[in-house]
């Protein structure tokens, strides 16, 4: 038996060693590369987005969003991110593992890997083993598991959209917190009602842990440019949580973000970009009502990311084939196209940084506060 953790925290003692323990041929996992992936690469990359596993990873970003409740966050940040993806990456590999070592010859001799259709892998896997209690309980928990993640992610969403209010954005309603419990609560149920909306559009699992994971990875995708842009105009900030290798790490993040995005596969990609634009309407509209910096200012600073998401778009559409592509650019051209043309976009957005906004000055008042703290804490 192999001790696992659910998504939630919990620990219990899992199926993998308990599967693995009733077969596990050794040539299932293959000689040579080519044995070991007998597709290529592709369908590895075609499984990270549409599988859920970007989303499982995305569990990293709660930390960061309570970081200013964490103590000592100049440590506890990245060792709390590192155990995190450290965690996920082990029940990965463990579930892998038992994954291709319980499948028999016999299932694999007609179609091969691409032949196995499961719809619950594991649980399917141990009523063929007679094992039908531990079909109960990974149906169980795979209703049970989610609700720890459900917890944390409405915490931290709901604080999120909250304080997004500051920047003028939202309407100040989905900001005003409870007097009595200290939550934004109009900002949860606003949260709630677009997750609704967003589960009755999506009903197929697979597809909306795409979509999720898709706006997540463009959200991301400002991260890199932004960070580089604050050191570039705001070199003296004080800045708690600071990486020397942050100039390599922001384009190779940037990049990396873009094929995932890309591997989200057409039309899903177009899709998320669309409904993220639908947002447009209601920023320009409370830029003009708080006579925020003109748009045509705006759209100079940041028409590159809009022409980003319309050249990722046009890849989904014209890309390989493996990605629901019309084919017309073959597989691996597709990514190298992406990498050397985001990295283009990269240093495009890095060079249209605007120098002065109302959102600066409120990060300058923001990292007096950071700095006063630092004094006064060492």
């Amino acid at each position: 038996m192999i001790p696992d953790v659910t998504p939630n925290g919990v620990f219990y003692l899992p199926p993998t060693g308990w599967l693995t323990s009733f077969y596990n041929p050794p040539e299932n996992f293959g000689h040579t590369l080519a044995e070991f992936m007998p597709n290529g690469s592709s369908p590895v990359f075609e499984a990270t987005t549409v599988s859920g596993i970007i989303l499982s990873y995305n569990a990293f970003q709660t930390v960061i969003n309570i970081g200013g409740e964490i103590k000592d966050p100049q440590k506890n940040i990245f060792r709390a991110i590192t155990i995190s993806l450290t965690i996920a990456t082990v029940i990965y590999i463990m579930l892998q593992i038992a994954y291709i070592g319980t499948i028999t010859p016999t299932q694999l001799a007609t179609h091969g890997w691409s032949g196995l259709n499961f719809a619950s892998p594991f649980a399917d896997i141990a009523i063929l083993l007679g094992i039908h209690w531990l079909a109960v309980l990974l149906y169980l928990d795979a209703f049970v598991s989610p609700f720890g993640t459900g917890v944390s992610f409405a915490a931290t969403s709901g604080r999120t959209l909250a304080a997004m209010t500051l920047n003028r954005r939202i309407p100040k309603w989905l900001g005003e917190v409870d007097s009595t419990y200290g939550n934004p609560r109009f900002a949860y149920l606003a949260n709630f009602a677009v997750g609704a909306l967003l589960v009755l559009v999506f009903r197929d699992w697979a597809l909306l842990a795409s979509v999720m994971a898709t706006a997540t990875l463009i959200a991301y995708a400002t991260g890199p440019v932004t960070v580089m842009a604050f050191r570039k105009l705001r070199p003296d900030y004080t800045r708690p949580v600071h990486s020397k290798m942050m100039p390599v790490i922001a384009p190779l993040t940037f990049v990396i973000a873009g094929l995932a995005i890309y591997w989200a596969m057409w039309p899903t990609t177009v899709q998320v970009i669309f409904a993220i634009l639908l947002g447009l309407p209601m920023y320009m509209y409370y830029d003009r009502k708080n006579g925020q910096i003109s748009w045509k200012r705006q759209l100079k600073s940041g028409g590159w990311l809009l022409v980003y998401l319309a050249f990722l778009s046009m890849m989904s559409y014209a890309g390989s084939k493996g990605f629901n592509g019309q084919d017309w650019i073959k597989y691996p051209y597709d990514f190298l196209i992406i990498i050397v043309v985001s990295l283009v976009f990269y240093y495009w957005g890095l060079a249209s940084r605007m120098p002065d906004s109302p959102d600066l000055e409120a990060a300058d008042k923001l990292n007096k506060n950071v700095r006063q703290s630092v004094r006064q804490h060492g």
